[in-house]
């Protein structure tokens, strides 16, 4: 018996749980994950951000971008994305026997992200329920389903984003909106979807927003068959006793990011699963280092912390001296007219005497100071770029007209594309974003990990449906 009379729903023409598992981006779910998530009968998604291929004898194969050109380099992003994540759906289908259903995840901001979409679903028809995409405003996910035939999901963190999306797009195509994901923004692993007007350190109940979503949903004549999916900080479903069977959020169901990567099906290596079970409550920070420009959540490991002392060694100059900027700088950035507070001259002196010797330009006028090594990787990994990303602020990579946002790269972000691949194919999470939800420090309380316990996928979900 399910927790709660927990009952299975009708998805994409068959009885399945209410229960999904999240994308989780570059290689963190692949077919092994979201098959055996299917086969237990809940809903698995395979992520199709830049996924894995295989060679003949089953290894990935390794994406090497050797154009000449960042736009050629692109364009091998995207052949790799379509190719990988075709590979991944087909075998997840395969594997899943017949049961629950298989999605696969977007962002909509990763570079190419409709031409992916569009060339995965020519790919795999009959195979793919349903796209769960964000990351963005998707405003054109409607219109690729309905060309498809397949269910779509928005993930969005507000009735006020939701209702922007349906009144443009998705109320054109209703019939295919199997679902709302509401994707709490204070609590969810991977990048969040914060608004300007929202306080990163001031978390919101996500109960009275839900509401809210739904309350904008009857509104707009959505049927009470579409469901939401409550995402982020999901743990276990007693934590929402609440919420199931409550006719003012209506019929809901549940996403889990973060349990499933320490699974034994989880394509994650095992260092970053041995990190998990270390993870502390507040270990989890919510930053804005993403070269997206979106908040995102991940572990805090050496690679966030050089991120954050970087952006804290920053001073701001003006290019003409005036009263308050009376201290030309003289080391760090040879030849250029830098003007600095004397203050802030004096604090950059300092952290010159400690070897953050180089002085990079920031698109808002300021500068951070490096190490001569950091530079060079910085710069690097900027030339290297692939576009991996619509609008890159680490790289100014724009992946449609000029090709350019027009702005100074920013040295304080970093190569995402670059550090997801690495950790999950075996990088240290030391030296790399080790994505994660707030919910992590779990692993560490929950009796059922305990003695190193890592459950398979059927295992998980059967745990889960007791209510723990």
């Amino acid at each position: 018996m399910a927790f709660k009379g927990l009952q299975p729903v009708s998805y994409g023409g068959r009885e399945v749980w209410p229960l999904v598992e999240g994308g989780k981006g570059v290689s963190a779910t692949n077919h092994l994950s979201s098959g055996a998530w299917a086969a237990a009968g809940g809903i698995g998604t395979v992520s199709a951000v830049n996924a894995d291929s295989y060679d003949e004898v089953g290894n990935p194969v390794p994406q090497i971008y050797d154009a000449a050109t960042r736009k050629e380099r692109h364009e091998q992003l995207v052949r790799y994305a379509i190719d990988g994540a075709t590979e991944q759906v087909k075998r997840a289908y395969e594997m899943s026997n017949g049961k629950g259903a298989i999605n696969i995840n977007v962002l909509w901001e990763m570079g190419g992200a409709q031409e992916v979409l569009e060339g995965v679903l020519s790919n795999t028809p009959g195979m793919i329920t349903g796209v769960t995409c964000g990351a963005g405003m998707p405003y054109k996910l409607a219109e690729i389903a309905a060309r498809h035939n397949v269910c779509y999901l928005p993930i969005i963190s507000s009735a006020r984003a939701f209702r922007a999306l349906w009144k443009r797009s998705y109320s054109k195509v209703p019939d295919l909106m199997a679902a709302v994901v509401y994707e709490d923004p204070w609590l969810a692993g991977g990048h969040n979807g914060l608004s300007n007007a929202e306080n990163p350190r001031d978390p919101q109940d996500p109960y009275p927003r839900v509401v809210a979503l739904r309350e904008t949903m009857r509104k707009e004549g959505v049927s009470e068959e579409t469901a939401i999916v409550m995402a982020g900080g999901v743990w276990a479903l007693r934590d929402w006793n609440e919420w199931i069977d409550n006719p003012d959020i209506g019929k809901i169901m549940f996403q889990f990011g973060t349990r499933p990567l320490l699974t034994q099906e989880s394509p994650i290596p095992q260092v970053w699963k041995d990190l998990l079970r270390t993870v502390d409550e507040g270990d989890v920070l919510l930053h804005k280092f993403s070269p997206t420009g979106f908040y995102s959540s991940a572990v805090k490991t050496s690679f966030l912390y050089d991120l954050m002392h970087r952006s804290e060694r920053q001073v701001a100059f003006v290019k003409e001296q005036d009263e308050e900027h009376t201290r030309q700088l003289d080391f760090g950035a040879k030849g250029k007219k830098m003007w600095l507070t004397p203050d802030d001259y004096q604090r950059a002196k300092a952290w010159h005497g400690e070897g953050q010797t180089e002085a990079l330009k920031t698109p808002d006028d300021t500068l951070v100071f490096v190490t001569p090594e950091s530079r060079d990787v910085i710069r690097k990994d900027q030339k290297d770029c692939m576009g991996c990303l619509s609008h890159c602020q680490f790289s100014s990579w724009k992946d449609h007209d000029d090709y350019t946002t027009g702005r100074l790269a920013d040295p304080r972000s970093f190569c995402i594309q670059k550090t997801l691949q690495d950790i999950a194919h075996g990088g240290d999470p030391d030296d790399n974003l080790a994505f994660a939800g707030h919910s992590a420090y779990r692993f560490k309380q929950d009796p059922f990990y305990s003695n190193n316990y890592t459950p398979t996928v059927k295992e998980l979900v059967e745990r889960i449906l007791t209510g723990d």
